[in-house]
């Protein structure tokens, strides 16, 4: 199955690998092979391992994610995330200490970002990082998909957008709504 990615904030790109389908719950990320399908896809936004990835890399993102959809959730509809969640975004995003680069390019001064730490540490702590972000900001324009049978969540560029994306679950929409009106008809010959 295709991985769920619809140009969200890096947060709900995470928390939207888990949920349904037309054919029941999915989780892209319960295997390994999962997690390294998702971040190849993030590859713009997220350092790439340089090593295997192990099960206990899975484990602590998959972790993670629990706690970031479980903040998100009740942030975004104006309700107390639960302590154990907010402690393990706050433990995680200090896992791997940012710090700032200075680097000379086309006769200036380029400051770029890194952090310090392992794959797995940096990792965490960007998620955590990219979840405290939707939390600082716009949390409470997330909304959940309208498609039927969907659960993603998405972040509305525009006031009367109703689904995780236009072509998958509004043309579903569509589809389903043309059909409704013509069901019943004879064929035109």
């Amino acid at each position: 199955m295709d991985l769920p990615l619809t140009g969200e904030p890096l947060a709900l790109d995470l928390i939207n690998t888990k949920g349904g389908s037309p054919d029941g719950p999915v989780d892209h990320l319960a295997t390994v092979e999962g997690l390294r399908r998702w971040l190849t896809a993030q590859a713009h936004r997220l350092p790439q391992p340089a090593a295997d990835l192990t099960e206990a890399d899975r484990a602590a993102v998959v972790e993670l994610r629990e706690a970031m959809t479980t903040v998100v959730d009740l942030a975004r509809r104006g309700l107390e995330p639960p302590g154990w969640a907010l402690r393990a975004l706050s433990d995680a995003d200090r896992l791997a200490s940012p710090y700032r680069t200075l680097d000379w390019s086309e006769g200036r001064v380029v400051v770029g970002a890194e952090r310090e730490g392992d794959y797995r540490s940096t990792l965490l702590s960007l998620l955590a990082g990219a979840t405290i972000d939707l939390l600082a900001g716009p949390i409470g324009t997330v909304r959940d998909c309208e498609g039927p049978g969907c659960c993603m969540l998405f972040l509305p560029a525009h006031p009367r957008r109703r689904w995780c994306s236009p072509e998958l679950c509004g043309n579903r929409v569509r589809v389903a709504r043309y059909y409704r009106r013509h069901a019943g008809r004879e064929p035109q010959a």
